[in-house]
């Protein structure tokens, strides 16, 4: 064989290029035996490598045959041969229709009524939510009285919880309005309780000083056994006891001098009275006239 021979015959065709598999599955096709990489012959078709997956159906997992499979009550495909439980009324599904769904009875004074608003619906309307005036201010608030704050605190704990309530539906239905008529709603809100608590701090320092004055005041009592003011005198006592003891010095003057001429005992008794100004100015120290 002359060597343009065998050039011709090793020379690839464009058949034997069709039909030789792609190059990246070249390594399967042969088989390494020895570290020194000898290659060995291709193995026959028969015991060529094989993917592992396959679209043909496999015996280790047969065909599903049972008859129930996707029965479903909420779509109405119930079971097609009868049971033991057939004869019981099977629940219906909730109508779309509220006029047709059946009627809860709810109390019309329950408290969790207070977490809506007078529509008593979840998601309030910005006219709602603004429809608001201003807070209160500290100077008036320092003449209410305790069950006043008390009741006005907690009408302000409520309203922020019907605005949380419709910032969470806002949130779920994902509206787009309503969050800033809220926020200014929220805002009146809380500087209101900021007030309530600025005007009960100002109790609280009156009350600390009015506490440390009656720990060195006698007349106070803090022990808690008893009246927690015990005054020592009155001022009307005080005026009656010197206008009766004024009166009964008189009136012995009066009975001493019964034996001295009538002109000295006219003089005497006008001398012997004693005006209730005067009394009151010979009041002893320490005493109120």
């Amino acid at each position: 064989m002359s060597l343009p021979t065998v050039t011709r015959t090793l020379k690839p065709t464009r058949s034997h290029l069709l039909d030789s598999p792609p190059i990246y599955l070249i390594p399967s096709l042969f088989s390494v035996h020895t570290p020194s990489l000898s290659v060995a012959a291709p193995t026959p078709a028969s015991t060529q490598q094989t993917s592992r997956f396959s679209t043909s159906p496999s015996a280790a997992f047969p065909r599903d045959t049972n008859r129930n499979r996707g029965v479903s009550a909420l779509r109405r495909t119930g079971p097609r041969h009868p049971l033991s439980v057939s004869k019981e009324p099977l629940p219906q599904p909730v109508a779309l229709d509220p006029s047709k769904r059946s009627k809860v009875p709810v109390d019309e004074n329950h408290g969790l009524w207070q977490f809506f608003g007078k529509a008593r619906t979840a998601l309030s309307t910005p006219e709602e939510l603004f429809a608001f005036g201003r807070s209160w201010s500290v100077e008036e608030l320092r003449g209410k009285s305790w069950e006043d704050l008390h009741s006005l605190w907690w009408t302000c704990a409520k309203e922020r919880n019907r605005i949380a309530t419709s910032d969470k539906e806002r949130e779920r239905l994902k509206a787009g309005y309503g969050e800033w008529e809220a926020q200014e709603r929220d805002k009146v809100v809380r500087e209101t309780q900021r007030a309530i608590k600025h005007a009960l701090t100002e109790r609280w320092y009156a009350w600390d000083e009015a506490r440390k004055v009656a720990r060195s005041d006698p007349e106070v009592k803090l022990t808690g056994d008893g009246p927690a003011y015990l005054p020592q005198a009155f001022e009307d006592d005080i005026d009656h006891e010197i206008q009766a003891s004024a009166e009964a010095e008189a009136r012995a003057a009066v009975e001493s001098d019964t034996a001295s001429p009538k002109g000295a005992k006219d003089k005497d008794v006008k001398s012997a009275r004693v005006p209730l100004s005067a009394v009151g100015a010979a009041a002893p120290a320490g005493t109120v006239a």
